[in-house]
């Protein structure tokens, strides 16, 4: 039974469950929107608050990518005492913990709905020399626990009203900053930790078999389209779609499409539903 804890979002309807997975630093309030549309859809939802996450810079670089993918097994466990199907979509990092639970979970994860997965760091808000010379030091260096990456403005955000709103919070909420919107800062300890987890997800893609729907921006100004298609000819599955949207960055969730993300997330996880329904009778 699941018994979510102070950040945790969860949302009871149907017998069909969907955990989201929020985005490293990121937090579960991010994923809102489309929690909301899967629950009107009479999906179980949980978004669960990822370890060292909604707290202090300090408990985030005492986690490992271990850490965080341990809140997801639990979590999906959970979910799957309380639902007959479950299926798992994230953010970023988030997206790719979804395929690392749907490859180590076959037997649990019926469908995969993926949102800027991001294997390379290579959108064009990312400038070239950070990619292939600065982020290396930082993370191969004892320089990582002392420094930290500042996303620059957009903060893969296209849409200006909710960009001027994450201005406002970085230069005067800082105290609820963590709980509410994520963490301003990415410490190099814990990019070192996304690489990590890259890899151990890149080795896994074959094993994924369930249904895949690959959702991710022509604009993405953190991880251009060639993530998409790096996905797309990796992955084991034999059922995969596609949704390419333009109009927005890189935080989906949040962003000027989110509406039609959502909707098309719903469907899909609908039709799975449906299937496997009919498969059982």
């Amino acid at each position: 039974m699941i018994n979510p804890g102070r950040h945790d979002i969860l949302e009871r309807r149907g017998k069909a469950g969907v955990l989201l997975v929020h985005g490293v630093t990121g937090a579960p309030t991010e994923m809102k929107p489309l929690l909301r549309k899967l629950a009107s859809e009479n999906f179980t939802v949980y978004c669960p608050q990822l370890a060292g996450h909604c707290s202090t810079l300090k408990e985030l670089k005492q986690t490992r990518w271990t850490d965080w993918y341990a809140t997801l097994e639990r979590s999906l466990k959970e979910l799957r005492s309380e639902c007959d199907t479950v299926f798992t979509s994230g953010l970023s990092m988030g997206a790719l913990m979804a395929l690392k639970l749907a490859a180590d979970h076959p037997h649990s994860v019926d469908g995969v709905a993926t949102l800027s997965a991001t294997f390379f760091y290579d959108g064009w808000n990312v400038p070239r020399f950070k990619e292939r010379y600065l982020l290396p030091i930082l993370i191969h260096s004892p320089l990582r626990y002392v420094l930290s990456y500042h996303e620059p403005s957009p903060y893969g955000i296209k849409d200006e009203r909710i960009r001027a709103l994450i201005d406002t919070v970085y230069n005067s909420d800082h105290a609820n900053m963590p709980e509410r919107y994520g963490y301003s800062e990415f410490p190099g300890i814990t990019i070192r930790e996304t690489f990590r987890l890259i890899r151990a997800v890149k080795r896994d893609l074959h094993r994924i078999v369930a249904p895949l729907l690959i959702v991710h921006s022509t604009e993405d100004d953190m991880a251009s389209m060639e993530n998409a298609k790096f996905l797309a000819a990796k992955v084991g599955s034999g059922a995969i779609e596609t949704f390419f949207v333009d109009d927005t960055y890189h935080v989906l969730t949040l962003d000027k499409r989110k509406d039609e993300v959502a909707e098309r997330v719903a469907r899909f996880f609908k039709r799975q539903h449906s299937g496997w329904q009919a498969s059982e009778t």
